[in-house]
């Protein structure tokens, strides 16, 4: 028995003239995804077929597949040709033991119309074809245990049950180039995760403030980076010495906008780099009202440090929410290590809440921070961080 993946895309199949160009490249990442995996890949009917050369790594190939963004169902199954008969003995072998003891129905669609029997009496033929040689089967329309699905194409008929739930979204690349400010915490993981999500590739930059953040900080974030990289690919990550620039804030500027001309040169930081690796937006991981720095007002006074594109997917989302997908997505463990990072450094007892930007403005013109900026930049390490397996 030939077994088969079908790859299903959702959102792809509403763009206009380029949607071959989302399709091309939704093959492309699965081909990168799929990496030495010796298979042959094909695109039809809206669905890209995968038929691995070795049978038993069927569970690698819908592992790896999992985690290629625009895919929305990844469907392991098993191809026979297009007689009732062999669809009959097909569907009993391929699903026999998930179906023992269980209610069930089929499901048909028939996409060849050439196939001389309706998608409701295939369904008829093959329930009752289980049903005479399966013990202790039974047929519940209504609410089945499991779903027998038949799906006559151009070039074969295919029998699942399992479907295993794609990432959704659109492919990696179709978007541009985006930089994440990526810190040790659950939220920015996240944010990058959601616009990647969204077909833009990583780059990410990180802020170390050595020696007040540790090298296990700094190890913390590219494992991160690197639980991320396994959705969208390599993610270069800039690491940005902050140490001097936390120091005059603390020296120069008053408590209260510690936190806010901190965030203000980290952005201006971030669009530089930014620009030097042709991104187009930033991604932060803010959300309003989480903390002093996420005010409406603070918003604002951090957005005026930037004139490109400040994405922020989380910006609606509560912490149980956040936390929910850091959960699902593998980020959250690592998240909630122990270990600091330089956001936590000389926070204020009391940061200004609804700061006024031309105050915030006047504290930062004490600093020399063209100067701090600048050694900042000269001193950026850039890691790439590699998947387990390419995406």
């Amino acid at each position: 028995m030939n077994q088969i993946i079908l790859v299903k895309y959702g959102e792809i199949i509403l763009k206009g003239l380029n949607r071959g160009a989302f399709e091309r490249m939704l093959v492309d990442n699965i081909k990168r995804a799929l990496g030495s995996l010796e298979y042959e890949i094909s695109l039809r009917q809206a669905t890209v077929y995968v038929e691995p050369k070795q049978q038993e790594q069927i569970d690698e190939f819908t592992r790896r597949l999992s985690r290629v963004f625009g895919i929305i169902w990844i469907v392991p199954c098993a191809v026979c040709e297009k007689q009732i008969e062999t669809i009959c003995k097909t569907a009993l072998d391929y699903t026999k033991d998930d179906l023992t003891g269980k209610r069930f129905k089929v499901e048909s669609k028939r996409a060849d119309k050439r196939f001389p029997m309706v998608s409701q009496e295939i369904s008829a033929e093959v329930g009752g074809y289980l049903l005479e040689h399966i013990p202790s089967l039974s047929v519940d329309v209504h609410n089945p245990d499991e779903i027998v699905t038949v799906e006559i194409r151009e070039n074969g008929a295919y029998i699942y049950c399992r479907r295993i739930k794609g990432q959704g979204g659109l492919p990696t690349g179709s978007a541009s180039r985006a930089m994440l400010l990526l810190s040790g915490g659950i939220d920015s993981p996240v944010a990058g995760y959601m616009m990647a999500k969204r077909g833009l590739i990583l780059e990410a930059v990180n802020f170390f403030s050595h020696p007040y953040t540790s090298e296990r900080a700094k190890e913390k974030v590219l494992e991160l980076a690197k639980i991320l990289s396994e959705y969208t690919g390599k993610v270069r990550v800039h690491i940005v010495p902050f140490t001097e620039i936390q120091l005059a804030i603390r020296d120069l500027c008053p408590e209260e906008y510690l936190t806010l001309i901190m965030r203000r040169l980290m952005m201006q930081i971030a669009q530089r780099l930014a620009e030097e690796n042709q991104c187009k937006a930033l991604i932060t991981g803010e959300s309003l009202g989480q903390v002093a720095s996420q005010t409406t007002e603070a918003l604002c006074v951090t957005n005026d440090a930037v004139s490109m594109p400040v994405f922020r997917p989380l910006i609606g989302m509560d912490k149980v929410e956040i936390t929910q997908i850091a959960e699902r997505i593998g980020t959250y463990e690592t998240s909630i290590l122990p270990y600091e990072d330089c956001c936590t450094v000389f926070t204020p007892r009391h940061p200004a809440t609804k700061p006024k930007l031309e105050k915030v403005l006047a504290a930062q013109r004490k600093m020399p921070v063209e100067e701090l900026v600048q050694r900042a930049m000269e001193g950026v390490e850039t890691i790439e961080i590699d998947p387990e397996f390419e995406v």
